[in-house]
C-alpha cells in the first residue's frame, strides 16, 4: 500500500495519475496547503521542504516502507517499481527522462510564476506579467515543436514525462496563451485527457478544494511569510 499526501493542484495530480495508470492500491491524506498543512510536524517529517506530493510505499525496496517527496523522483519510482511508463530501451527512457526534467525544471516552475503574476500577485507588476506570460508562450511552442516530432513528449509511447507535463496544461488561458495556437499540443492534450486513468486522476481531492477567490488568510499561507519561516 502506497500512502499518498497531497492536494489537488498540478503537482499533485501527476501522482493522482501515475497511481490510478498503474493500478497501485493507495490512501489518500489531504494536505490542505490553503489552511498551512504543509507545515505541520507529520508532513515536515515526510517533506522538510513542505510542498506536495510526497509518499510512503510500506513495501519499498527490500521490503521496508520508503518515505520520498518531489513528485519527479516519485514518478521514476513508480515507473521503476512496476517497470511501466518508463523505456527500459536506454536511448528511448533516457529521451523520457529528459522531458520529464525539462518539465520539473522549466514548464513547472514558469506556470507556476505566470500564475502567481496574473492571477495571485497584490500588486501590479507589468514587467514579472510581461516576462512569464512570454516564457510560458515559448514553452509551449517547445511542446508543440516536439510533438510536432512525435506521438508522446518521450517518443512513441506514453510515460511519465507525459503525465508530468500534462496537469499543468489544463488551463493554459490563466497563463496568457491560447491552445488554438500549437495545434500539436492540442492533439496530445486532448489524447490523454480522454484515458481513464487520467479522468480519474484529477478527480482526487478535486472536491476538497475551495472554488472561487482566495481570501487574505489563504493568501497569506500561500504566498506571504508562513512559508519562509525556519522549520
Amino acid at each position: 500500500m502506497i500512502d499518498l499526501y497531497s492536494w489537488a493542484t498540478p503537482n499533485g495530480h501527476k501522482i493522482h495519475i501515475a497511481l490510478e495508470e498503474l493500478g497501485l492500491p493507495y490512501s489518500v491524506h489531504p494536505i490542505d496547503i490553503a489552511k498551512g498543512d504543509q507545515f505541520q510536524d507529520s508532513f515536515l517529517a515526510l517533506n522538510p521542504n513542505h510542498r506536495i506530493p510526497a509518499i510512503v510505499d510500506s513495501q519499498g525496496p527490500g521490503g521496508k516502507p520508503l518515505p520520498l517527496f518531489e513528485s519527479g523522483a516519485i514518478l521514476i519510482y513508480l515507473a521503476e517499481k512496476t517497470g511501466k511508463l518508463l523505456s527500459r530501451d536506454p536511448a528511448v527512457r533516457y529521451s523520457e527522462i529528459q522531458w520529464l526534467m525539462w518539465q520539473m525544471g522549466g514548464l513547472g516552475p514558469m506556470l507556476g510564476q505566470a500564475h502567481h503574476f496574473l492571477q495571485y500577485a497584490p500588486e501590479d507588476v507589468p514587467y514579472a506579467k510581461t516576462r512569464y506570460r512570454n516564457e510560458a508562450r515559448r514553452l509551449y511552442a517547445v511542446l508543440d515543436k516536439r510533438l510536432a516530432q512525435a506521438r508522446y513528449l518521450g517518443g512513441g509511447a506514453y510515460s511519465i514525462a507525459d503525465i508530468a507535463t500534462w496537469p499543468w496544461t489544463r488551463y493554459p488561458e490563466r497563463q496568457d496563451v491560447d491552445r488554438g495556437e500549437f495545434p500539436n499540443f492540442k492533439r496530445w492534450f486532448e489524447e490523454i485527457a480522454g484515458r481513464p486513468a487520467v479522468k480519474r486522476g484529477v478527480e482526487v481531492l478535486a472536491d476538497r478544494r475551495t472554488s472561487g477567490t482566495l481570501g487574505a488568510a489563504e493568501k497569506e499561507v500561500l504566498f506571504g511569510a508562513t512559508q519562509f519561516q525556519r522549520r
